[in-house]
């Protein structure tokens, strides 16, 4: 087999929490790889600029602004996407939020906001795409996950436990889908700098705390995330299904 190396030209990819963080920098890497882009996010304006930037890598892109919360969403942007490309060839599930605080003091609205985006949200938007892939016998799904997938962190249970029925919906659909020439991947960042996670990063104490327990002692970049994307996406990874990479500085390998 001829190596393929990372070329996504003439592919069509769903990334959902585009507007920000490692979604921004998981689109714009696909795009500079070559692929047409669908992004996704509840606010219009940061979805623009992106959009503005992708479109600079002489690549096609279409913003479809929508809360994948909403399971009624999820037909609107698959429409949208094959009526634009006729195809969808890589789905990347981004979109996420966190709550933090102590576990005793989750309130019920927390445990479902939480829910709703980070496992049910994005588990149903698999679905939704994977019956498009399923007809057309391809396909890359890849979901963000964690190092919550795998270790308990303190003050952000709820978000583990998402993170850890994303890790198994990974898993499921890869076993499923696998024989329909459908990739199912999860990529795991740890420690990242991200507006959703600002309060944290910005906090010396907690800085220090966490680039202590990575063995490169700092923490990662979005963009650093954008490469494992890539290659997921990509016909390289044409037998890699139903695992993830993990970026996350060594972390979990401690």
């Amino acid at each position: 087999m001829k190596y393929q190396g990372f070329d996504l030209s003439g592919k069509s990819a769903i990334v959902t929490g585009a507007g920000t963080g490692i979604g921004k920098a998981i689109a714009i890497g696909m795009a500079q790889a070559g692929a047409d882009m669908i992004i996704n996010g509840r606010r219009l304006e940061p979805l623009e600029e992106v959009a503005a930037e992708i479109e600079a890598q002489g690549v096609k892109c279409l913003v479809v602004q929508g809360d994948i919360s909403d399971l009624s969403f999820h037909g609107e942007l698959v429409a949208k996407t094959m009526e634009a490309f006729g195809k969808i060839d890589i789905l990347v599930n981004n979109a996420a939020v966190l709550f933090s605080g102590p576990i005793e003091d989750t309130t019920e609205e927390m445990w479902d906001t939480t829910m709703d985006i980070n496992l049910k949200g994005n588990f149903f938007l698999a679905t939704a795409v994977g019956k498009e892939m399923i007809k057309a016998g391809r396909g890359k799904v890849i979901n963000l996950l964690s190092n919550c997938s795998f270790v308990a962190e303190h003050t952000i249970g709820t978000y583990c436990v998402a993170k850890g029925g994303l890790l198994m919906a990974t898993r499921c659909m890869a076993t499923e889908w696998g024989p329909h020439g459908i990739q199912v991947n999860g990529l795991g960042p740890a420690f990242v700098r991200t507006p959703m996670n600002n309060p944290d990063v910005i906090d010396d104490e907690f800085v220090q705390w966490s680039t202590n327990r990575i063995p490169l002692h700092r923490m990662g970049r979005s963009d650093e995330m954008a490469g494992a994307a890539i290659y997921l996406a990509s016909d390289s990874a044409s037998f890699t299904n139903g695992t993830v990479i993990m970026c996350d500085g060594g972390f979990t390998a401690c």
